[in-house]
């Protein structure tokens, strides 16, 4: 076992030391990388629907690309998705998708974002890569002969038409490089079921007494399972997992539950951020320090990016820009072409670019996921912030919150309203929000006009009955898998659904 292991360990470091040579290409030459994926995506695809329909063949320059391609989301490209699923050939990409990734849709049920052979591929290798990047750096290979464990959705598939569908993460369980899977967990038939509270009882059993190196998965959902354990256990993670020495999350900011994971680990750990999602993996944590992570934008990925500024966006202008034109702290909505035959494709999630040699991004946020019923343009990143801020040297420790706005109250002038449900609370709310409302007023300066210019008052904080954000999302059938409470939204839908003290 311990030459296993040995061998294990050096394949690793020996492929690491690989595959970090050979992204340096496109690392260090972006522009140019970007230039062929847009030729290759339009020459693979100029005898499909949609390139009959957009003239693909005429396409020669970004610039007929922007005039011949509008920029769509999922429910302006569904009449191409919906022939896809229904089985015809060559409607987005030449021939049929391999996969569709069934997610939650808004306003027309579930929605099938199509994976092909191409684009299965990128999503397996960046996985991979993200893995070996941080164990080069952090020389934590002793992590690679733990158990590893992720918190996802079921692997099991359903097949119409030719094509198997199910969730992104359950789809990735097929697809766990050799050199780990003896080492994944949980079993095969726990991964399969349904019902998420059952399903993290099941882990709990299978994984607590394992040496479990590696933990990945969405981070409210992999506190609830670490809360579990804590409360069965009675002590903290780095007790029942002596060996824990990697958490892997995606999709999320980490900072809000960083201090509640700190408790719950018992010690420092380190985590490695990813921005995978059903339309493709944009990007991996490449360094590791004590500062908040930024992400390495993937340009090896068949996958073209174009760039709209938010306020834009928000505003109805389709002001389309490529890699070379981003400016450095500006919010971006991301657009993306991708293999799986999504074309100018709006997948919602805002971005800001960090770093330009080489470019590396934050994720800020969701473009629906926005406060503006005044004008703030209010953004995740801003009221996450403000709360890190407002928290940092207390000993108060937040689990999960959302903002609303409160435009018609009973007495006084309109105002937000955050809705937080806290581990430890504050001793004295109204201070504590003086000092939230404070940071939001530095961090957006139209939120702070409009205080200021008496249209708004200073925002009030509601404390909401612990675990009631879990009992919500449990009502609207979203409890686990990569479901997340939204930050901020423009209306009361969510709030008026959470009871507070």
């Amino acid at each position: 076992l311990l030459n296993s292991n040995l061998m294990k360990t050096l394949i690793a470091i020996l492929f690491a030391h690989f595959i970090r040579k050979k992204n340096q290409n496109w690392i260090n030459n972006p522009i140019e990388y970007q230039q062929r994926t847009f030729d290759k995506l339009i020459t693979k695809s100029k005898n499909t629907e949609f390139g009959n329909d957009h003239k693909f063949s005429q396409i020669h320059s970004y610039e007929t690309f922007k005039k011949n391609v509008p920029i769509r989301d999922y429910e302006e490209l569904k009449k191409y998705i919906d022939k896809a699923v229904d089985g015809e050939k060559n409607i987005l990409w030449p021939g049929k998708p391999l996969y569709f990734a069934k997610t939650s849709g808004t306003t027309s049920g579930a929605k099938y974002i199509p994976i092909t052979r191409s684009s299965i591929k990128t999503h397996v290798r960046s996985a991979r890569d993200a893995l070996l990047n941080y164990f080069l750096k952090s020389k934590n290979y002793k992590s690679i002969n733990g158990k590893h464990m992720f918190l996802q959705g079921s692997p099991e598939l359903t097949k119409k038409n030719g094509v198997f569908i199910g969730r992104l993460s359950g789809i990735s369980a097929h697809y766990v490089p050799k050199l780990f899977l003896q080492n994944r967990m949980p079993s095969w038939t726990t991964n399969c079921i349904d019902d998420w509270e059952e399903k993290v009882d099941k882990i709990i059993q299978e994984t607590v007494g394992e040496k479990m190196t590696i933990i990945a998965g969405i981070p409210s959902w992999v506190q609830m399972y670490f809360e579990k354990i804590v409360q069965t256990e009675k002590t903290n993670i780095s007790e029942v997992f002596p060996e824990l020495s990697l958490y892997v999350y995606g999709g999320v900011s980490y900072e809000p539950y960083k201090i509640m994971f700190d408790k719950l680990f018992g010690k420092k750990i380190d985590t490695l951020a990813t921005f995978p999602a059903s339309e493709g993996f944009f990007g991996y944590q490449d360094e590791f320090t004590d500062q908040e992570p930024d992400l390495l934008l993937l340009l090896n990925n068949d996958i073209f990016y174009e760039f709209i500024k938010v306020e834009d966006f928000i505003d109805g202008k389709e002001r389309r820009i490529r890699l070379e034109s981003v400016e450095l702290d500006v919010n971006y909505v991301l657009i993306i072409s991708t293999s799986a035959g999504l074309w100018a494709y709006n997948i919602g999630d805002t971005i800001k670019f960090t770093s330009i040699k080489p470019y590396k991004i934050i994720v800020t946020g969701r473009v629906k996921q926005f406060l503006s019923a005044f004008g703030e343009h209010v953004i995740s990143e801003e009221v996450e912030k403000a709360l890190n801020q407002t928290i940092i040297n207390t000993d108060v420790i937040v689990k999960e919150f959302t903002v609303a706005p409160q435009i018609n109250p009973n007495k006084g002038l309109p105002h937000h309203e955050w809705y937080i449900d806290f581990e430890v609370p504050p001793s004295n709310i109204k201070d504590f929000a003086i000092k939230l409302d404070s940071h939001m007023r530095s961090l957006n300066i139209y939120y702070n006009d409009l205080v200021s210019g008496g249209i708004l008052r200073p925002l009030i904080v509601k404390r909401v009955r612990q675990d009631n954000f879990k009992n919500y999302m449990r009502s609207i059938g979203k409890l686990g898998g990569q479901n997340k409470v939204p930050r901020l939204s423009n209306d009361r839908i969510i709030v008026e659904k959470l009871t507070v003290y």
